[in-house]
């Protein structure tokens, strides 16, 4: 969940793009349930260096997954992804995940109109009073005919969620993409919903609290870069809206060119700039990760706050597995009013 604030699938006008992130490299040595019951707080282990980024904390068991979305659950975890009617894991401490089935019991019927294969995407958890709210996308590899959904739950567990029906949807006529949806709850209690993939980039659209869904007929383009942009994320720190979102391609195995980047504003609805002053919608974006040993094409982000600090989560494809698709966790500092991974 983000109580901070409040994650991605692709679609490329040109064709599929990817979809199904000089510090030192740390480990995630257990996390808050750890530390609570030892007494004592337990941090990030520094461990070999890496060149410009650390990898990932340590996370084991079942950890393939695509655009990770991560909420606290009582005093565990859990973690949606895509496909397979939104894959499911559970972890006691934030380190050891295991395969808990999907948040859907069975597909929706209208998913059927956007997905032959009726399989979700790019899921984003965040509890919001008592209650889950789960948004997704459905769609299919290449096109814009989208579907934004929304599911909530009063436990976050797998298979616990109820439809509540389409937030928003794009047509093949549309000059944007609704997938990748992500909610930012402000400290105002004003609800955003950040969302987009290649096409005209991402987008920002106030929701209605009651509802869940789209309050008016206003939308902002916030961001937009030639080599594809998708999987936006709005986190608010400080006086700044962050918006973080995958620049590249991604779900290529190895050759996945996926890059987590940033930028800034003091609205929601922008307009953002990265560290230099250059504006998102200008292709902007300061790295957050990018490509290195053998993490590549990290992306598919999440930002969850967490008792030990804000964290981002994503997946990445293991150079040395094949290119297999894994999760990756990094605590993440706000040092000079910029996000740093650690």
């Amino acid at each position: 969940m983000r109580t901070l604030s409040a994650r991605r699938r692709t679609s490329n006008p040109s064709g599929p793009s990817g979809r199904s992130r000089r510090r030192r490299r740390a480990t995630l040595v257990g996390a808050p349930l750890a530390a609570a019951v030892l007494g004592t707080v337990i941090a990030l282990v520094p461990g070999t260096a890496s060149a410009a980024y650390p990898g990932p904390g340590v996370v084991t068991g079942d950890i393939g997954i695509h655009d990770p979305s991560m909420a606290k659950v009582g005093s565990g975890y859990v973690l949606y992804g895509s496909n397979n009617r939104l894959d499911a894991r559970t972890s006691p401490d934030r380190t050891a995940f295991k395969n808990a089935g999907s948040a859907f019991s069975q597909p929706l019927s209208w998913w059927g109109a956007y997905s032959p294969e009726r399989s979700p995407w790019a899921p984003d958890i965040t509890k919001v009073g008592s209650t889950y709210y789960m948004y997704y996308a459905v769609s299919s590899f290449g096109s814009n005919k989208s579907a934004i959904g929304l599911a909530t739950s009063s436990t976050g567990a797998p298979g616990s969620f109820s439809d509540k029906g389409i937030v928003y949807s794009t047509s093949t006529s549309s000059d944007h993409n609704a997938i990748d949806p992500d909610l930012l709850v402000d400290s105002d209690g004003r609800w955003w919903m950040t969302f987009g993939s290649w096409w005209t980039g991402i987008k920002v659209m106030e929701l209605n609290p009651a509802t869940g869904k789209r309050l008016n007929s206003s939308m902002a383009g916030v961001a937009s870069a030639s080599g594809g942009i998708e999987g936006p994320t709005m986190v608010k720190n400080g006086g700044y809206y962050y918006l973080f979102s995958s620049y590249g391609k991604c779900c290529a195995g190895t050759s996945s060119t996926y890059s987590i980047r940033v930028g800034r504003s003091t609205k929601p609805t922008g307009p953002f700039t990265d560290r230099s002053g250059k504006a998102l919608t200008s292709g902007g974006g300061t790295p957050v990760l990018e490509t290195h040993d053998r993490i590549i094409g990290p992306g598919g982000q999440d930002v969850l706050h967490d008792s030990d600090g804000d964290l981002l989560v994503y997946h990445y494809y293991d150079g040395n597995d094949n290119g297999a698709p894994k999760l990756g966790v990094n605590l993440m500092s706000w040092s000079g009013g910029w996000p740093t991974v650690y």
